[in-house]
């Protein structure tokens, strides 16, 4: 699914978060030490390789919602930009860091020059945040931060499952129709 806000290419789309060659930088769902782990920041670690560890211990450690910038090392993206999604009921507001995962990543892009960027589902893994809970945080975070966007021209959100897949885009496509009735009546 893919819809176009402000000039900014929003999309979601089924896949790997680390073969996103078309992607200046990608989110890395991290742990606080930003080390290599299991999930999303363990396939990123595997596939940058042992560089992007070293770079990252002198920005840990992060807290929930905080974001960082490293290189990309072996990946095809030039950046990674890591962020601490909370853990769903011990993280508390959790929805708050939650969203401040997404804003903070994308404000980092953009004050970095990226006009691309492709997250995961922070903290739907091992964190336990429900998906259409999350998905719709996300989604609502994203599309009040675009405004402030300079350079980014495209954001993907990028699912592993299909049945992830198709809740963001349902949320997704809740929120844009949700929005375009919005402007109608104004």
């Amino acid at each position: 699914m893919q819809t176009r806000i402000s000039g900014i290419t929003l999309e979601c789309q089924l896949g790997d978060i680390v073969c996103q060659k078309d992607m200046t930088a990608i989110v890395n769902a991290a742990n606080a030490d930003l080390a290599p782990g299991g999930g999303v920041a363990g396939a990123i670690h595997r596939v940058a390789g042992y560089k992007l560890n070293d770079e990252c211990r002198e920005y840990a450690p992060i807290k929930p919602g905080e974001a960082v910038i490293t290189g990309g090392h072996h990946l095809p993206n030039r950046y990674v930009i890591h962020t601490l999604g909370p853990v769903y009921g011990e993280d508390e507001p959790e929805d708050l860091f939650l969203a401040n995962c997404y804003r903070n990543s994308l404000l980092l892009a953009d004050e970095n020059g990226i006009d691309s960027i492709a997250f995961p589902a922070i903290s739907t893994g091992v964190f336990g945040y429900p998906v259409l809970e999350a998905s719709r945080i996300a989604f609502t975070t994203i599309l009040a931060t675009i405004p402030q966007l300079k350079n980014i021209r495209k954001i993907r959100i990028v699912l592993f499952s299909e049945n992830d897949f198709n809740e963001h885009c349902k949320v997704l496509a809740e929120l844009i129709s949700y929005r375009d009735e919005s402007n109608k009546q104004k």
